[in-house]
């Protein structure tokens, strides 16, 4: 790909990222403006909507799992854990828009996105096996249990549209259940 494919690739994502995290029912002419490039350079990227939110929501996914992956060697597993939870409830709402936006399309996503996922489900019991090995969270909390918290708690923040503040007491009451 040439460079200037390369950045226009680059840019489309970002402006995609920002404008379906605001809105699920945002446009592709949406995105194109704030890219600053013309929609057919869009199409040219990705063929369809669809498309383009697949590729927003893997990248996202990605990068999540990238930070629980770096996150995963650090001298102090508990805070790690805790603040990863923490970070993916506090990003939730955009993460959540772009999900909607995609099952409106009537994709379910596609497998890029569901490798993402499962990698992102992967890192984070590391990150709870390491937490649980310094003694930060319970022994008996199964990553099936800790991970449906997470994506119960993210849900629940966004639905209801939390205060950052009332988000914050809320996982503190979740985290205190995880602490042994």
């Amino acid at each position: 790909m040439r460079a200037d494919a390369r950045d226009n690739r680059a840019r489309i994502m970002t402006a995609a990222d920002e404008v379906f995290g605001r809105s699920p029912n945002a446009s592709t002419d949406d995105v194109a403006k704030l890219a600053g490039v013309g929609i057919a350079t869009v199409f040219r990227h990705f063929p369809t909507k669809t498309e383009l939110l697949e590729a927003v929501l893997t990248l996202r996914l990605e990068r999540l799992r990238d930070t629980a992956l770096d996150l995963a060697g650090s001298n102090h597993p508990g805070e790690a854990f805790f603040g990863f939870f923490t970070q993916v409830v506090s990003e939730s709402a955009s993460k959540l828009a772009i999900a909607e936006a995609l099952t409106a399309a009537g994709s379910l996503g596609g497998a890029d996105a569901r490798n993402a996922g499962a990698g992102l489900r992967e890192a984070f019991g590391t990150l709870l096996t390491r937490a649980q090995e310094a003694g930060a969270v319970r022994r008996d909390a199964g990553l099936a249990e800790v991970y449906a918290l997470l994506i119960g708690a993210s849900r629940g923040a966004t639905a209801v549209g939390l205060e950052p503040e009332v988000r914050d007491r809320m996982l503190g009451l979740v985290f205190d259940g995880l602490r042994p």
